[in-house]
C-alpha cells in the first residue's frame, strides 16, 4: 500500500481543504505529456477511478479525489502511485 508520506516525497501535496492530492508532471514535450496521459487513462479506467487533469504543452496538472466519499480514498493513493511509475 502507498501512504501519503511516500506520495509527498514524490511531489504530491494535499489540496488546501485536504480532500484531494495534487501534482504537476513536467515532460520534455507535448508528445511525452500526451503519452503519459494515455497510459494513465488506461490505468484509471482499470481502477474505474478517473483523475481531474489539465494539460498544456509539456505540463500535466493532476488532482485526485474520490467524489463519492467527499475526500481521499485508497483509489486515489493507488492511482497516484501508478502515475508516478508511468511518469518514470
Amino acid at each position: 500500500m502507498i501512504d501519503t508520506a511516500t506520495l509527498e516525497q514524490n511531489g504530491w501535496s494535499k489540496s488546501s481543504d485536504g480532500t484531494a492530492l495534487e501534482k504537476t508532471f513536467k515532460f520534455a514535450n507535448f508528445v511525452e505529456a500526451f503519452g503519459f496521459m494515455t497510459r494513465a487513462a488506461i490505468h484509471a479506467e482499470k481502477l474505474n477511478h478517473h483523475p481531474e487533469w489539465f494539460n498544456v504543452y509539456n505540463r500535466v496538472e493532476v488532482k485526485l479525489t474520490t467524489h463519492d466519499t467527499g475526500g481521499l480514498s485508497e483509489l486515489d493513493l493507488k492511482l497516484a502511485g501508478a502515475m508516478d511509475k508511468l511518469a518514470g
